[in-house]
């Protein structure tokens, strides 16, 4: 990169102290500051057909002024103006507000180009801009900067016009030329000045294109460097599985393995099998078969002659993670143990003794894993089911059990594969998309808040059927900001509709772990028929013969939770439903409930959610690990971002890479980002 262009931005021509400060406080300092300050959209000024323009689209048109400008003035500075436009013999209301100096202008019978949002129910156009005769602007697609203060978008775009014509020249190219010629992108001088003064639509598409795919590739090219990094320092070894016993194993199961766990078991004995050591993050959806992908795992890391160990997130998951994993493994002489708070005294000072021993093969328990007195034999697997739920403390001080260990974390939250690959980008993401053979879909219906006797009437005939409930939601007691169901007052509501015909249990965040355990065992064993609760039951709960989910407000729920919650439900043989009880106010609200009652499928929901919600109130904007991208959306452009991950790996794993000259300016970005010295990774 020229030492020119890194000059600070008064060297542009009209650009002074005054203007220097102001572009200072948008963080542009430098003359490449300036040529890479993007705009955040456009404004498309070519003229369309209304009948082609969908409802809430900004459009411009071109119409003939029909009717005497109507004013009415609101306070001094707030107005509205109306008008009558004739546009293709289609008569339109168009409306200005606080631009009163427009009345002047319109004139019977005269041309006029307007542009706005079109509301095609009202046939009305609320107008930002109007045209009179004819606009240098109509038929282009115009920039619009974000700006503060005094400063304004046109003002940055007098200056980036003035830093293109004196220094875009200077502006070096980062991308290797037969990456340029295999994706059609144009060179990065075209894309910048095309970005900032686009000739057409289609241009602008194609410099849009080179930036998103620079920006995706710069972004996994760190990624996947930081990965090899950490992934050659790890220490780890190769395990050679003993593959025959292991489809042995896997020809007598109880039921056979769908195409997707046979897809990750193979990804996982794979990474087993390498000299580094295995970060997976594992994804299914509630159901679809990880805790046997675990067992197979597991033994075949025990027939080698090591032990494994699952740490999850409360004492009920760990205990049905112990019982199903004896069931499934124990008649292969493997001997799995539970190691929870629970276990006490002598017998967990024997149980500890044996894991020092190497007696025990497999030990499932919660955080009390990690605890300094428990000492393994050899550990070379561990699993972390749910691992958002714990730590990263935690989950590194299990992996320090053993010497360098392989880690799979298993979660049953459908995280979006577009987000997957970019957050997770120093983890391999192996993802189970394939329900088992034969599980009936739970049947999801949305209906309002009123229903309640109906809603209970349904819950009854399945109870008389033998079968359980459960009612969910979001606040514990009554508030009076938020006029939302409490768990409180609508446990007093079912058990007086119930009174002396079935057993209402109460769950929440404010029972101590021991009174949380003991309403759940209760639910577990159907001495209570219906569980009232608030969101703690979102994760690890098993209870088979429950067939209904209630959720109260279930507007206020992001998709994914709801998608949660709705899992608690449909784990056994009979048919399952999941009711909504909502009255949303907003179109998102609306979509989410149209979206809940369409489909099952979690990848499905959580894109969908991404998609309303963005990738930062998807994790919470500190945790989302995302870089703010200037061009570049993770979730429009997911299909760049993978072909940008695959490239950086390719890259990355290649010693072309790292010595072709071609390769220079991308060397140079890993160097400034601190994963490159030069000679090795860091």
């Amino acid at each position: 990169m020229s030492n020119m262009i890194k000059q600070s931005v008064k060297e542009v021509h009209g650009i002074g102290d005054e203007a220097c400060e102001q572009l200072q406080a948008i963080k542009v300092e430098t003359i490449l500051d300036l040529l890479e300050y993007l705009p955040f959209r456009y404004e498309d000024y070519h003229i369309r057909d209304l009948h082609d323009v969908k409802h809430d689209e900004r459009v411009t048109v071109l119409g003939v002024v029909h009717s005497e400008p109507s004013m009415r003035f609101f306070s001094k500075k707030k107005s509205r103006l109306t008008i009558r436009l004739l546009v293709n013999q289609v008569l339109i209301t168009v409306t200005f507000f606080n631009q009163p100096y427009l009345k002047s202008k319109f004139k019977l019978g005269e041309e006029v180009t307007v542009t706005g949002k079109w509301d095609q129910h009202r046939m009305t156009i609320t107008a930002s801009q109007a045209n009179f005769g004819q606009s240098s602007s109509t038929g282009k697609v115009e920039p619009i900067y974000s700006a503060a203060g005094k400063l304004t978008s046109k003002a940055i775009k007098r200056y980036i016009k003035n830093a293109c014509t004196q220094f875009l020249s200077q502006m070096e190219e980062n991308l290797p030329s037969y990456l340029l010629e295999q994706y059609k992108l144009p060179n990065r001088q075209d894309a910048i000045y095309q970005l900032h003064f686009p000739q057409s639509k289609e241009q602008l598409k194609h410099a849009r294109r080179r930036m998103i795919y620079e920006e995706f590739l710069l972004f996994q090219l760190k990624m996947q460097a930081f990965r090899k990094g950490q992934r050659e320092q790890s220490g780890g070894k190769a395990t050679l599985l003993p593959i025959k016993e292991m489809d042995q194993f896997k020809a007598k199961l109880p039921f056979p393995l769908t195409n997707a766990q046979q897809r990750v078991v193979q990804e996982i004995m794979t990474d087993i099998q390498s000299p580094y050591r295995m970060n997976r993050l594992l994804q299914g959806d509630v159901g679809a078969g990880k805790t046997v992908v675990a067992a197979i795992c597991m033994f075949g890391i025990v027939q080698a002659g090591y032990q494994a160990a699952m740490m999850v997130p409360t004492e009920i998951l760990a205990e049905q993670h112990e019982q199903s994993l004896q069931k499934l493994l124990e008649p292969f002489g493997i001997k799995v143990c539970l190691l929870t708070g629970k276990v006490k005294g002598k017998k967990r000072k024997e149980l500890l003794q044996q894991l020092q021993n190497g007696d025990i093969d497999i030990v499932v328990g919660t955080h009390a894993l990690i605890q300094d007195e428990v000492i393994y034999h050899n550990l070379a697997l561990v699993i972390t089911d749910e691992q958002h739920r714990f730590g990263v403390e935690q989950r590194r001080a299990l992996r320090s059990k053993g010497e360098n260990p392989d880690v799979l974390f298993m979660t049953a939250t459908p995280i979006p594969r577009t987000l997957a690959i970019s957050v997770f980008g120093d983890m391999d993401v192996s993802i189970i998309d394939e329900l088992p053979a034969g599980r009936k879909e739970i049947e999801t219906y949305w209906t309002k808040p009123d229903t309640f006797e109906r809603v209970m009437d349904f819950i009854k005939k399945e109870l008389v059927a033998g079968r359980q409930a459960y009612v969910i939601c979001p606040l514990i007691e009554e508030s009076e900001k938020l006029d939302l169901q409490n768990a409180l007052d609508v446990h007093m509501t079912i058990q007086q509709f119930f009174t002396g015909q079935y057993q209402v249990g109460l769950m929440h965040g404010r029972l101590h772990s021991d009174e949380k355990e003991e309403v759940m065992n209760a639910f577990s064993k159907n001495d209570v028929q219906i569980l009232v609760s608030t969101t703690v039951v979102e994760v690890g709960v098993n209870v088979p013969n429950a067939t209904v989910m209630v959720i109260y407000d279930a507007e206020r729920f992001g998709l994914s939770q709801l998608h949660q919650l709705r899992g608690r439900v449909g784990r056994g043989s009979e048919q399952s439903y999941c009711i909504l009880l909502a009255d949303p106010k907003s179109e998102v609200g609306k979509e989410r409930m149209r979206i809940m009652t369409e489909t099952n499928d979690g990848f499905v929901l959580s894109e969908k959610d991404l998609e309303l919600r963005g990738p930062g109130d998807f994790f919470g904007e500190k945790q989302s690990g995302l870089p703010n991208f200037k061009v570049a959306d993770v979730v429009h452009d997911y299909r760049a971002l993978e072909v940008a991950r695959a490239d950086a790996s390719k890259f990355i794993n290649s010693d072309v890479f790292w010595q072709d000259d071609a390769f220079q300016k991308l060397r140079e970005y890993l160097m400034e980002q601190g994963v490159f010295d030069g000679e090795k990774l860091d």
